[in-house]
């Protein structure tokens, strides 16, 4: 798998985890980054779109900062990660949509600065 496919600090968590847990990070890295992200039934982009909505309606909020970073390098703009942490505000809850866009923002910041 290229090095490019998982962005930012995905790098770092994942040989944290590898410390503890190898065989999952091998799992991440060939089946899930290396088969179910290259399947064709979905782009990228909308790979990404489906991602990031699940991670905020699950109140997953550690693993957004990397799947927003592969959601804008997959096409989605910030324009269209607001529409969609608002939009879930409605469906997965007031809470999650607010901490989703607090690392959002806090995300934007980094790559703005």
């Amino acid at each position: 798998m290229a090095e490019t496919a998982v962005p930012g600090t995905a790098k770092a968590a994942r040989d944290a985890v590898r410390t503890v847990a190898p065989q999952l990070i091998d799992y991440t890295e060939s089946v899930l980054f290396g088969d179910l992200w290259e399947r064709p039934g979905l782009t990228p982009r909308d790979r990404s779109l489906a991602t990031v909505a699940a991670l905020v309606a699950l109140g997953r909020t550690e693993q957004l900062p990397s799947h927003l970073t592969r959601a804008l390098n997959n096409g989605l703009t910030w324009e269209e990660i607001g529409e969609l942490i608002t939009h879930l505000a409605f469906y997965a809850g007031w809470p999650a949509a607010m901490s989703a866009g607090r690392v959002a923002a806090a995300v934007r910041a980094e790559k703005t600065a």
